[in-house]
């Protein structure tokens, strides 16, 4: 399963933090409605994909990078 959030700001700040919390939350509700079926799932690779923007410009994951690397 994939789970992606976006976050857009008009401040000259990043956000990738809430996006990062968004995607945890999703995973994290999905994981208490599937319960009673399945305790042992796992959620993971949690990971910035790409970001714009801020004090730090541009960024994306290396095409090349494993999973939660």
């Amino acid at each position: 399963m994939l789970i992606r959030a976006q976050a857009l700001a008009h401040w000259r700040t990043g956000v990738e933090m809430e996006a990062l919390v968004a995607v945890s939350a999703a995973g994290l509700t999905i994981y208490d409605m599937c319960k009673a079926i399945d305790r042992g799932m796992t959620i993971g690779n949690v990971q910035l994909v790409s970001k714009s923007g801020g004090k730090s410009g541009k960024w994306e994951q290396p095409a090349d990078a494993p999973p939660g690397k």
